[in-house]
């Protein structure tokens, strides 16, 4: 069964973000592991790759976009949604999930769920207590850098502009987790009722 987490951060350093995907970190703190030496000890096995960053690296893309559009300078300001696509453990022995298939099913999803957005998408081997469920993280700058086709469950105007900001509403929410769904359904991946509430499988 496939789930979808949603985090809003107001950290102002989105090269945090990239730290937190690529390198360890303790699973209840979230704070950075270290070695004998003090230095940051790398994941040993992920995916990563960004969207609409150009030939920037994700963090000085968000920090331009936000200094060009007047975005994001208050302590205040929502800076990046943070969404965790997370895949039944059973995919992997029963449907043939891999991590590079679960990287490029979190690309597609990213791309057509948060179009204009820059965007990191990072692919991790297991969850929490070792549970063996491949997970994807997709994390966006909260502000759009291009105009998008309305969607929906937007309601606003803004939704669709560049200059603006994305906002994680329920029917945002109820919405994405219908796309996880047909997402899942169409890789022929294990899938519960997201929307139901009753944990019923839709595969």
């Amino acid at each position: 069964m496939a789930t979808l987490k949603h985090l809003s951060s107001k950290n102002a350093d989105y090269g945090a973000a990239e730290q937190y995907l690529t390198f360890e970190h303790d699973e209840f703190t979230g704070k950075p592991i270290l070695d004998e030496n003090g230095r940051l000890v790398p994941r040993q096995d992920y995916r990563i790759s960004s969207l609409n960053c150009g030939e920037e690296d994700f963090a000085v893309a968000c920090m331009r976009a936000n200094l060009r559009y007047g975005k994001n300078q208050q302590r205040e300001d929502v800076k990046s949604h943070h969404y965790i696509l997370s895949f039944d453990p059973r995919d992997g022995p029963d449907h043939g999930l891999t991590m590079d298939k679960a990287q490029a099913l979190g690309e597609r999803f990213c791309a057509e769920q948060f179009p204009g957005h820059q965007a990191l998408v990072c692919t991790h081997p297991d969850g929490h207590n070792h549970s063996g469920n491949i997970h994807v993280h997709i994390v966006i700058n909260s502000l759009r850098v291009a105009e998008v086709e309305r969607k929906p469950y937007m309601d606003r105007a803004s939704d669709t502009q560049a200059g603006a900001k994305h906002r994680c509403t329920a029917a945002a929410m109820r919405h994405f987790r219908a796309e996880v769904m047909e997402l899942c359904q169409g890789a022929g991946l294990y899938q519960i009722d997201l929307l139901g509430g009753d944990r019923k499988s839709v595969v």
